[in-house]
């Protein structure tokens, strides 16, 4: 039977999952966005968006970013994107380290929510669970 993940102390999502694990070990973690617990958006700069959520989901599952296989990352800005490259690479490595999964960049013309600037999804393989103490 397949498992909902749900972040402990964040507002339960409405209609869909932040994430699903799987009996085989894989973890499916849905498009995140810069939301804090309680749903909000408390910033409205991709640097700081793009730091939150994903690991969130991850831990709850007892998993790390070790365990990523692929992400997906959708932006609405590709200039703001390659402006910032220097930025983002350095973001990315103080969360992901030198891991590098299989990776999707598309741009979109937005997403459901209005202060969203990029939603980044996941999927990771589990064999073991990690402690998360």
């Amino acid at each position: 039977m397949n498992t909902v993940v749900h972040p402990k102390g964040w507002l339960p999502a409405q209609g869909y999952a932040n994430g699903i694990f799987t009996t085989d070990g894989h973890l499916y973690i849905g498009g995140q966005i810069g939301w804090n617990a309680q749903q909000e958006s408390e910033n409205y700069d991709f640097i700081l968006q793009m730091r939150q959520n994903v690991v969130a989901v991850l831990n709850a599952a007892g998993a790390g970013v070790e365990d990523i296989v692929r992400l997906t990352w959708y932006v609405i800005d590709k200039r703001e994107y390659l402006a910032r490259q220097a930025e983002v690479g350095k973001a990315y490595r103080d969360i992901m380290g030198r891991h590098l999964p299989a990776m999707t960049m598309v741009v979109v013309s937005g997403l459901v929510e209005d202060r969203a600037l990029l939603a980044i999804e996941a999927t990771a393989v589990i064999s073991q669970p990690h402690s998360r103490d």
